[in-house]
């Protein structure tokens, strides 16, 4: 969605020419800071300072920068040796040589410090506390949230709708949602079809970055294909040897690729 609605304003505000501008590419939705200097720096040859993951990690050790990087002090402080070290030439092969020492040498959890190219002006190294940078995220209690998955089966197909643009998984396809309502009500009143069978399987806890979501899901058969709710825009009936009808969340991929072993009867 990010893509077409900058591929519109590119077309619309920029004559069609990709911005030049630093300001007007982090204007496009879903280009930061790091990413819109990356496309200038690659595609243009322009010098800007890039702070993605990897950059980040490479320059927290080389000068011994200490503390979690969201922290605005923090963050600044990269930012700063990020602009120090970006050269004025080669901008380019620079900024895909620091990414990829970040990723293949400079790694999280076992640097490969004898391959690093830069490890004698490395603080981190030179004190042996290469993993103590950058600093970690303060540990922090999220939320619990819970909710009721039905993977209602008809026919050999499963129910999937399509959820609203805004919000978790927008646009993306799943299981409905109870809504709080016991899962034969929900049955009755969103397909108006009598329950052959239920069956509830475990919880599946899926992490988000704020909170945590429990997802009960509960199996609801049919004796043949429901056809009080036919296939629209925004809801259908999905074979699962079919291909996916669009972006799936990952949670529901999981408990559909359950679904599918068991009718396949090699789970169980």
């Amino acid at each position: 969605r990010n893509l077409h609605q900058a591929a519109r304003i590119i077309r619309d505000e920029h004559g069609g020419e990709f911005p030049r501008d630093i300001d007007a590419v982090q204007r496009l939705p879903g280009v930061g800071r790091s990413t819109a200097a990356a496309i200038l720096a690659q595609a243009l040859g322009e010098r800007h300072a890039i702070l993605d993951g990897n950059a980040r990690r490479v320059l927290a050790r080389y000068e011994a920068i200490a503390g979690w990087p969201g922290r605005s002090a923090v963050a600044s402080a990269l930012w700063n040796a990020a602009e120090r070290h970006t050269p004025a030439a080669r901008v380019a092969d620079y900024t895909q040589a620091i990414m990829d020492l970040g990723a293949t040498v400079c790694t999280r959890s076992k640097p490969r410090c004898v391959s690093c190219p830069v490890a004698e002006g490395c603080i981190a190294h030179r004190e042996g506390k290469e993993t103590a940078y950058p600093g970690r995220k303060p540990a922090k209690d999220k939320p619990l949230r819970a909710t009721t998955m039905v993977l209602a089966v008809a026919g050999g197909a499963v129910y999937l709708e399509r959820r609203p643009e805004a919000g978790i998984w927008g646009g993306l396809w799943s299981l409905p949602e109870t809504g709080g309502l016991e899962p034969d009500a929900w049955c009755a009143a969103r397909l108006r079809a009598r329950v052959r069978a239920m069956h509830c399987w475990p919880v599946l806890r899926h992490g988000f970055s704020h909170y945590d979501l429990d997802i009960s899901p509960v199996v609801v058969e049919f004796d043949h294909a429901v056809a009080a709710v036919a296939d629209t825009g925004d809801a259908l009936w999905y074979r699962l040897d079919d291909a996916p009808p669009g972006g799936i969340a990952a949670p529901v991929q999981r408990l559909l690729d359950g679904l599918r072993n068991r009718l396949d009867g090699t789970d169980g």
